[in-house]
């Protein structure tokens, strides 16, 4: 098993880190998903090579022996949320990186607007604001399942909780579009 007190890599780097289209798609992924590093990347594209080989080794299996295993591995999957209910071991083999991302407590508070961006989730995250049910969660990188997403609210003993709170409130944008559409907007604006 290893010492406890000593901390292990948990994630593979790519064989070639300086091709210009992988570094390219890593950069696009950290932008669209709010993530810290590339480390943080190659984390979970380790766990998806985990998935896969998990769902590889199911297909050499006999079909004695597959059926039931198969049967527990995609309802684990399913429970995930990364899965349909009734997916295939084919399905586990088209797995993206991007189903893992979509199901990190960081990316399932923006898309449930409880933050204006990304990079804001991952802030209120990592301050303790948001809860899953009555347990705080202050790690960015959790992996929601199915049955916690509807629970995912503002932790009751965060100052966000309040509906009067600033963060909460939604922004005034005015639409730039030029010097005469400012100035059409500002009169308007004084006459009401």
């Amino acid at each position: 098993m290893g010492d406890p007190r000593k901390k292990r890599k948990k994630y593979e780097a790519p064989r070639h880190p300086w091709r210009r289209d992988q570094i390219e798609a890593e950069l696009k992924l950290i932008g669209e998903y709010g993530l810290r590093n590339k480390r943080e990347l190659w984390r979970y594209k380790t766990m998806l090579s985990q998935i896969r080989g998990i769902a590889r080794s199911l297909l050499a299996r006999s079909e004695s022996e597959r059926a039931k295993a198969e049967k527990e591995y995609l309802q684990k999957l399913s429970r995930v949320g990364v899965l349909p209910e009734e997916a295939s071991i084919d399905d586990v083999l088209d797995l993206d990186i991007r189903g893992l991302l979509e199901r990190r407590l960081q990316t399932i508070v923006f898309r449930a607007g409880l933050s204006k961006s990304i990079h804001q989730s991952r802030q209120i995250i990592s301050h303790g604001h948001i809860a899953i049910g009555n347990r705080a969660v202050a790690v960015p990188a959790y992996l929601v399942q199915k049955i916690e997403e509807p629970a995912i609210k503002y932790n009751p003993h965060s100052a966000l909780s309040r509906a009067d709170h600033p963060l909460r409130k939604a922004p005034v944008v005015k639409a730039i579009k030029g010097p005469k559409a400012e100035r059409a907007a500002d009169e308007a604006e004084k006459e009401a």
